[in-house]
């Protein structure tokens, strides 16, 4: 799979993803050189091969960033209605998951657009306390530039793809 010529296709993807599992797994490396995986929620796609997501939340993430900025995002659909109809058919419509390998760019302060959608795509839990706890403060991001993707294949489930 080709990153440019399938991007709308891999957003797709991460939107079905976002939906089900509510969060992305970002791997890095830290100073050991060991993996380390961090559930961001807050990523988001742009159009131009790129995206961002807040950090506010994330300790390990950062610092690893600071030795070694490459990553690597998962997005996985784990809604039980995608996957049960893939079982009952015996192949996939869509990939379940997509793999995107880029560089992190250094933490800034996130612009009012950024902030903007970030809270459009959890206005959801606007009003509850943890959505105050955990969103109401976003303020600053980190852009990374994709570079290649990986589809998560299924064997005979996803040879059609």
């Amino acid at each position: 799979m080709e990153l440019k010529n399938n991007w709308a296709e891999i957003k797709q993807i991460f939107e079905s993803a976002s939906q089900s599992s509510l969060h992305f797994s970002v791997a890095s490396v830290d100073k050991q050189g060991y993996p380390h995986i961090t559930p961001i929620g807050s990523l988001i796609l742009r159009d131009d091969y790129t995206g961002f997501y807040f950090e506010e939340l994330p300790t390990q993430l950062p610092d690893n960033l600071k030795e070694c900025r490459h990553v690597a995002v998962m997005a996985l659909n784990s809604d039980q209605s995608y996957w049960t109809n893939a079982l009952v058919s015996g192949k996939f419509e869509t990939y379940p998951g997509i793999r995107l390998m880029g560089k992190a760019l250094e933490r800034r302060e996130a612009s009012d657009k950024e902030i903007d959608v970030w809270q459009q795509k959890v206005k959801f839990a606007h009003g509850l306390k943890g959505h105050d706890i955990l969103w109401r403060n976003m303020k600053m991001v980190r852009d990374i530039e994709f570079t290649s993707v990986r589809p998560v294949e299924c064997g005979q489930m996803t040879a059609h793809l």
